[in-house]
């Protein structure tokens, strides 16, 4: 992984060192380099303007989600993907357009759906039949319309390289092909005057490396919407292949490029459209973590050094599994350096270990790094996605600061959870004082 460093080797990011962010904000600090988000973002936004081919990319907010980011998503003419109230009222504090904001979720509430219909977003991604039940009712009762696509599981799931084809998909999500469910959802949809169905919607996996699954996912969506018409005379103008795009955390990990998956899928459409001689449809992807997660580094401040003698050295940081819990739940990798000896042989093998009371709460177990001190700065790569979204209070450790870094300027977005924010909810209890029956 290539990083930017300067003369004195010192780790830069988009041209500020990186020591100097986590001197001025403290640790743990997540830092995103503004400029390789939009990067990504038009990485896919490009490819499909240059087929000339009708699109929608939609950042997926579940892999970070906050007034800033949602406004830099914006800017670079991306929709978005949100999943609950929390992340509607997110976008809209963000002053994100509600038509391109697309509400997702397996069991979307009455809440969720009238605060989704009240501010006419773009589109919902039905997910189940209780759910089409709620929304014809929220329709009803606010006299609108409501444009959605259904979701299915076409029986392939993918991750990384490994593709397993099954005859009925065990998904929480959407609705099964194979036993016939899709069909009916579809038939249900089609029966209520007040939802618009524009066509269907599937995600296979996450962080995968190859294009196969996604050309899978296509060819059984194409031939579900060819025998639909055929039967129904019903034409879809939207196909959604969802995201799962792969990125770099380790040298192991050999994504494509991310206009890859976007030719993959363009072609992949045009050909089934050719083929089954289909109008083509709009193609709808939904990047998160390709958007996000390399352009995110955090920083930590190195504490306590302990040495088992033939055994191992750990050296403790000052966040850990609050901040990232992704080792702990997956057993995710990543790699890691220290911010000021960038330029220094990495001679000794090190153990990261967070400061939360749970032995699992580890980083990484094993990095190679030059000699480490108590009061060094290290820094965790490619962390930009579902480090901070998914960041807790476990043990009441404050939620990390958030800086952006962009052409050498920074800016805080996000700040420090202070031990005030964590108390501001909780009431005293006092003995025979609650309401009685």
């Amino acid at each position: 992984m290539n990083h930017e460093v300067n003369q004195q080797g010192q780790l830069m990011i988009a041209g500020v060192q990186a020591k100097e962010l986590a001197d001025h904000y403290g640790t743990p600090l997540f830092v995103y380099d503004v400029n390789k988000i939009r990067a990504n973002a038009q990485a896919f936004v490009r490819t499909f303007e240059e087929y000339n081919v009708p699109a929608q990319v939609a950042y997926a907010s579940k892999a970070f989600s906050s007034t800033a980011v949602l406004q830099v998503i914006h800017q670079e003419g991306l929709s978005l993907d949100v999943v609950s109230q929390g992340e509607l009222h997110t976008a809209l504090e963000a002053g994100f357009p509600v038509e391109k904001i697309h509400m997702h979720g397996n069991n979307k509430n009455i809440q969720e759906l009238e605060m989704a219909v009240q501010y006419n977003i773009g589109c919902i991604v039905v997910d189940n039949f209780f759910e089409i039940e709620l929304l014809s009712a929220v329709l009803k009762e606010q006299r609108k319309t409501m444009d959605v696509l259904l979701r299915v599981t076409p029986g392939i799931e993918a991750h990384t390289h490994d593709y397993i084809l099954t005859g009925q998909e065990d998904s929480k999500f959407g609705f099964d092909l194979s036993s016939g469910q899709a069909e009916e959802a579809f038939q249900k949809v089609q029966e209520d005057p007040n939802i618009q169905m524009k066509g269907l919607h599937c995600h296979i996996g996450s962080q995968i490396f190859e294009t196969d699954g996604f050309q899978m996912a296509a060819q059984r969506l194409f031939r579900t919407l060819h025998e639909w018409k055929d039967k129904y005379e019903y034409e879809a103008s939207v196909v959604n292949l969802g995201g799962g795009f792969g990125i770099q955390y380790t040298e192991e990990d050999q994504p494509l490029e991310l206009d890859q998956y976007a030719h993959a899928l363009i072609q992949e459409v045009k050909s089934l459209s050719s083929r089954f001689d289909y109008p083509m449809p709009e193609i709808w992807i939904e990047p998160g973590r390709a958007i996000v997660g390399e352009a995110g580094t955090t920083l930590y401040t190195v504490g306590s050094v302990k040495n088992i003698p033939e055994v191992r050295t750990y050296i403790s940081v000052d966040g850990g599994m609050t901040d990232n819990i992704r080792p702990a739940l997956y057993n995710a990798k990543y790699e890691a350096a220290l911010t000021e000896k960038m330029n220094e042989p990495s001679e000794n093998n090190y153990s990261i270990a967070g400061k939360c009371c749970e032995s699992g709460d580890m980083l990484i177990w094993d990095v190679a790094l030059p000699a480490v001190e108590h009061g060094d700065t290290l820094a965790v790569f490619s962390t930009g996605a579902y480090g901070y979204a998914m960041a807790s209070n476990y043990n009441r450790f404050q939620k990390p600061a958030v800086v952006f870094v962009e052409n050498g300027d920074h800016q805080l977005v996000v700040q420090r959870e202070t031990y005030q924010d964590m108390t501001r909810l909780d009431l005293s209890y006092e003995k025979g004082k609650g309401k009685e029956k």
